[in-house]
């Protein structure tokens, strides 16, 4: 008699709105409470998919007990799948802190090309219970980048005026890690050299943006978390022109 086929347990599925402006961080939630997916929940990019701003940057990376937290508020757990969507790098914001924090059955949805129906109001989910196991290996510090930045592809995911160094509102100390690459999250990929690369931003955002593409072509990268928001304070070589 032949076996019995395992019974499969059906794919979930949680999607999540992570839209958000660095302008106007409250914009993302506004927008959500205006028009979601249904079903779909928020995660806020400044309280829940960072930790508070410091020494270490705008957006450090949350703690494992604070990610987990959220993730597990959001319904999101074992054999849950996530599709997150949302503005200004927040969708591969969590994209990168889910394979980060070892939960990889996740992708990111172009919220323009959604065709079904948009829910307004809050959406209540049941919480699951996220289980981390942090990688390593999938970023690097300030020190270890100075030491090593002339060995790696350095990749600059801001705008190219940012990068050039021009006066601006946001960074403190305008310019760039020197050798950097400029690949603007809100461009297509360019050509970039072989070898080891390392992305950053503005403060470890828009960079996840570059590392999700790299990731669709089947090529790795490594995040700086604290990016230039971290790097300006700490006295290190500025690059500019």
């Amino acid at each position: 008699m032949a076996e019995p086929a395992p019974l499969l347990t059906p794919l979930r599925y949680r999607f999540v709105d992570c839209r958000w402006a660095l302008a106007d961080p409250k914009a993302g939630r506004r927008a959500y409470l205006e028009a979601h997916l249904p079903r779909a929940v928020f995660l806020d990019v400044e309280r829940d998919l960072s930790a508070p701003p410091g020494a270490a940057g705008r957006h450090p990376l949350p703690t494992a007990e604070a990610f987990a937290a959220a993730a597990s508020r959001a319904g999101i757990g074992p054999g849950v799948f996530v599709v997150a969507y949302g503005s200004g790098g927040g969708a591969e914001r969590l994209w990168w802190l889910l394979r980060h924090f070892g939960h990889d059955d996740c992708a990111v949805l172009d919220l323009a090309g959604w065709q079904g129906p948009l829910r307004r109001g809050e959406e209540t989910v049941e919480p699951e219970r996220f289980a981390t196991g942090p990688r390593t290996g999938d970023t690097i510090d300030a020190e270890e980048l100075e030491r090593h930045r002339h060995d790696l592809v350095v990749v600059d995911a801001r705008v190219p005026s940012r990068f050039r160094g021009e006066p601006n509102p946001i960074d403190r100390v305008p310019g760039r890690i020197p050798g950097a690459l400029n690949a603007p999250w809100n461009e297509p990929l360019p050509d970039l050299p072989p070898g080891e690369l390392v992305a950053y931003c503005g403060s470890g955002v828009t960079a996840c943006v570059v590392l999700h593409r790299l990731a669709l072509a089947g090529l790795e990268g490594r995040l700086y978390p604290g990016s230039w928001s971290e790097w300006e304070q700490l006295g290190l070589p500025v690059e500019r022109g």
